[in-house]
């Protein structure tokens, strides 16, 4: 079993071992590539911010307000968080913040929108819930996808070998 399966706990056996092959043979780079062959333009916390206040005008209109968003170091990419969502008080408005994992300043756009759209389903939803996830993919149709993509690209982070970095 590979070093890399617990990234994809919960995920059915056979997707798990499709994954892991790509992974054993060497081929995951080429399978995000093909499907995604380029890197995100979003390289500061600001155009992250504004990114982000777009998809929550678009979807969580009746949320609370937006705060702060940046790109932070949060170490590995699994055992940590990808991205975290925090609120404080702000005289008596809560700001909701996010930050995402540094490491996706050099990944494709549809995995950066799949964790701000999980990061913004929390303004609405606290846990992982069938609700949260309903939410997820009203924003983004695709997020199962993404979700299972971006854990593939965690795993090519993990092995020094991020693609979108050359």
């Amino acid at each position: 079993m590979s070093e890399y399966a617990r990234y994809f706990t919960g995920y059915p056996a056979n997707i798990v071992e499709q994954v892991l092959s790509l992974i054993d043979n060497n081929k995951v780079c080429d399978y995000l590539l093909k499907k995604y062959p380029q890197a995100h333009t979003i390289t500061s916390d600001k155009l992250l911010y504004n990114y982000a206040t777009e998809l929550k005008k678009q979807y969580l209109k009746n949320a609370p307000p937006f705060g702060r968003a940046a790109f932070k170091k949060q170490g590995d990419m699994v055992t940590n968080a990808l991205g975290t969502h925090t609120y404080r008080m702000q005289g008596k408005t809560r700001k909701h913040d996010l930050a995402i994992n540094s490491d996706l300043l050099r990944a494709p756009e549809p995995l950066l929108k799949a964790l701000v759209v999980h990061e913004l389903a929390h303004f609405k939803e606290k846990d992982h819930n069938k609700g949260f996830y309903q939410l997820c993919c009203h924003m983004e149709p695709s997020y199962h996808q993404l979700e299972l993509d971006l854990r593939i690209f965690c795993v090519v982070v993990a092995m020094g070998e991020n693609p979108y970095l050359k």
